[in-house]
């Protein structure tokens, strides 16, 4: 291609030709895909550096409601502490326990890091959802390689509900106070 264009056609002819040449060439790799001769498509998004403190461990802060959980990461026998507890006694129901190792189960890393995190605020299923989002951020930065199916399986977005704040003249947030005739 050369540079001495002289009017707005040549240029338009230009990068029509350019734009067709850009989309053979992602056909015929999107073909060799679907064909079986590749494995996997080319990764287009750039792989992060992988972030660790001075010992070695990965810290991140998850969020959820008015929870607020700060979560280290390290390498180890897959012990949880939270707040210097362990977690069957942290969270005694089993649903919350099972909320905080989806990561793991998602990754398939169950048993292979320890976490200790300090949560404040909410309450229990708050400070769950805080702990697997710290627990999310933490592993992402720590394997960057592990964050699209992280990100995939929706756990590093914050989940932005809350409680609705009451509302003068009414009872609750939305709920009026009883209606009377007389």
């Amino acid at each position: 291609m050369s540079d001495n264009r002289q009017s707005l056609s040549d240029l338009g002819a230009a990068l029509q030709q350019q734009s067709t040449a850009a989309k053979d060439a992602s056909d015929n790799q999107a073909d060799a895909y679907m064909a079986g001769q590749i494995d996997e498509p080319v990764q287009r998004a750039p792989l992060r550096a992988q972030e660790l403190d001075k010992y070695g461990r990965a810290y991140a802060t998850g969020r959820r409601k008015d929870a607020v959980a700060r979560v280290w990461l390290k390498p180890g026998s897959g012990k949880i502490t939270i707040n210097g507890r362990d977690q069957e006694t942290y969270f005694a129901r089993p649903t919350l326990r099972l909320v905080i190792n989806q990561v793991f189960g998602i990754t398939e890393r169950e048993g292979q890091y320890d976490v200790i995190c300090t949560v404040k605020g909410g309450g229990l299923s708050g400070q769950a959802g805080a702990v697997k989002h710290g627990i999310s951020q933490a592993l992402t930065k720590y394997e960057p390689i592990l964050r699209s199916p992280v990100k995939a399986a929706g756990f590093l977005t914050r989940d932005p509900r809350v409680v609705e704040r009451k509302k003068y003249g009414r009872a609750k947030a939305r709920r009026s106070f009883q209606f009377s005739k007389r």
